[in-house]
């Protein structure tokens, strides 16, 4: 069955995420669906190989913000028809996310509709004026956002000018008969309608921002998307988004990762640390063979060793329950803009096979095509910090090689994670003039409640308003994880979480891996010595650059 055939019946149900001990980078991730910030804010969150762009608006006046920006591009990747593969993001449930995304455009959609009406009834009916008052709210924002230091205050210029035009009509119109009753108020109806607008927009702006600061605070409002719930099978829409979302927690199981060369395992993060064991195979009586085994032996006694990492000889807390996994390692180009992942007989649902996984470890150990990793994960931090350790066994000749690989990806860009701040000004006394105050501003300022109003009409028409206020393009290929996380080695007690894992882990596979090579009549003396070399050696792991060979 391909990924375009799925069928997750029954048809009337929503997917439901869980999201247990990923709440935190969840919902900084879905927070940013529902913030009025600039757009340009984005960038900031931008790291060293995954790069968010915007593209400039040809009119200023339909500039989306960051909210409207973040939730359409991010609803356009991760549930177009024709989207390209995506990468798995640890730590966070991106059902959840995408969710909040079509929320807040549902929520933003619904004030537009009202927006449109207001449009229609204070603006078409006196078009001239509507156009005039666009027209100067255009050029002060152009005027604005150029470099030179009197811009804002000819822009503001620009507003008076206006607003005189429309009092010597009202007062005193060039015309006279009908004409003129209706001059009188062709500049000054759209006024009205932008009172009606700003109510509009309030109201929306403060349940944008109730449910911004509840993701924050560890409450918040769920997200509410009834249109991806079909109530009959016509709704052919509302099934198309069930299955979007359906086929989008199936390919977050998948058990294929990418390999980007100094990128790490995308998703994963960067390689930080590597430990290796290799020695020749000896029999441990000379006069008899090493009875034949295989890696897969190997590395299933080392999976069942790793299941039990949470027990230990004290009670004084230590590891959670870790996420044992058998990943399928694919090489990509460092640059690469996309990924694709197979679909055939070896795969179900996004998922290697299990058969074709021991095929892939016992087989495919020189040369090109695939590799096996057997990982061990560990998701802390609500989902801030996810410690992913890598085991690989290969036999080349008489050698056997154990390679154990560490990679950490840190908590998302502080960006995500700032809740909504009061709008406030500092003004001086009136009377003590030489103190100042601090007064609150409207939560919608006119710009905003002008620009909101010239883009609702069009929100129908999602491809124009692409055009004309520009849009956010995402990093390829695309996680919503690994897009915007910061190195965990900023933080201190995620740095020392990173490096304390290595050491017990390394020894659980050194321990499991030798108790097989004596079962099968292997000499374990030079392996037991360099596997007390390599537990000594790790315990000064620090954290560095493996990927690029430059520790």
């Amino acid at each position: 069955m391909t990924e375009g055939s799925f069928d997750f019946s029954p048809g009337a149900q929503v997917p439901l995420s869980g999201s247990d001990g990923q709440t935190a980078a969840t919902s900084a991730l879905a927070s940013a669906a529902y913030r009025d910030s600039p757009v340009a804010d984005v960038l900031k969150a931008n790291n060293e190989w995954h790069k968010s762009k915007i593209t400039a608006p040809k009119l200023s006046l339909f500039e989306p913000n960051l909210g409207e920006a973040f939730s359409r591009a991010v609803q356009v990747r991760m549930l177009g028809g024709a989207r390209p593969a995506l990468i798995q993001s640890f730590g966070t449930e991106p059902q959840a996310v995408v969710e909040h995304c079509l929320a807040a455009n549902r929520i933003r959609k619904e004030r537009d509709a009202r927006l449109t009406v207001v449009m229609a009834v204070f603006g078409l009916l006196f078009l001239p004026g509507m156009l005039v008052w666009l027209s100067a709210f255009q050029l002060r924002r152009t005027l604005a956002g150029g470099q030179k230091s009197g811009a804002g205050a000819l822009g503001s210029v620009v507003l008076v000018a206006v607003g005189g035009l429309a009092v010597m009509l009202l007062l005193k119109p060039p015309m006279t008969g009908a004409l003129s009753l209706y001059l009188r108020f062709v500049m000054l109806v759209p006024v009205v309608g932008w009172l009606v607008a700003k109510r509009v927009c309030e109201s929306t702006a403060k349940d944008l921002r109730e449910r911004w600061e509840g993701l924050l605070s560890g409450g918040g409002i769920g997200a509410k998307i009834p249109e991806a719930v079909p109530g009959n099978p016509n709704e052919t829409s509302a099934e198309r988004l069930r299955q979007g979302l359906a086929m989008l927690s199936a390919e977050q199981r998948s058990n294929l990762v990418f390999y980007a060369g100094p990128k790490g395992i995308l998703g994963m993060g960067t390689r930080w640390g590597s430990w290796h064991l290799a020695e020749q195979l000896v029999s441990s009586d000379p006069d008899k063979e090493i009875n034949p085994f295989r890696s897969w032996d190997v590395i299933r006694a080392v999976h069942d060793q790793l299941r039990l990492l949470e027990r230990g000889p004290l009670h004084t807390g230590g590891f959670p329950t870790p996420s044992v996994t058998h990943w399928v390692v694919s090489p990509i180009g460092e640059n690469a803009a996309e990924v694709s992942r197979p679909n055939g007989a070896e795969t179900d649902h996004f998922q290697i096979k299990s058969a074709e996984i021991q095929r892939i470890c016992n087989e495919q150990q020189f040369g090109s095509g695939n590799r096996h990793y057997l990982g061990v994960q560990f998701v802390l931090w609500d989902g801030q910090l996810v410690i992913t350790l890598l085991v690989t066994v290969t036999v080349l000749h008489h050698t056997l090689r154990i390679e154990v690989t560490g990679h950490a990806l840190g908590p998302v860009h502080p960006l995500f994670t700032t809740k909504p701040a009061a709008k406030t000004k500092e003004v001086s006394k009136s009377v003590k003039f030489w103190e100042t105050r601090t007064v609150n501003l409207p939560l919608v300022d006119p710009r905003e409640v002008v620009r909101l109003s010239a883009r609702a009409p069009l929100t129908w028409f999602p491809s124009v308003l692409d055009y004309l206020g520009g849009k956010l393009s995402l990093p390829e290929p695309f996680g919503l994880r690994h897009a915007w996380a910061d190195q965990p080695w900023r933080h201190r007690f995620m740095a020392d979480d990173a490096l304390r894992a290595a050491t017990p882990v390394l020894r659980v596979v050194h321990s499991a891996a030798i108790k097989v090579l004596a079962e099968n009549g292997v000499d374990t003396e030079n392996f037991g010595t360099r596997s007390t070399f390599l537990s000594g050696a790790v315990q000064g792991a620090e954290p560095r650059q493996a990927d690029v060979y430059n520790a």
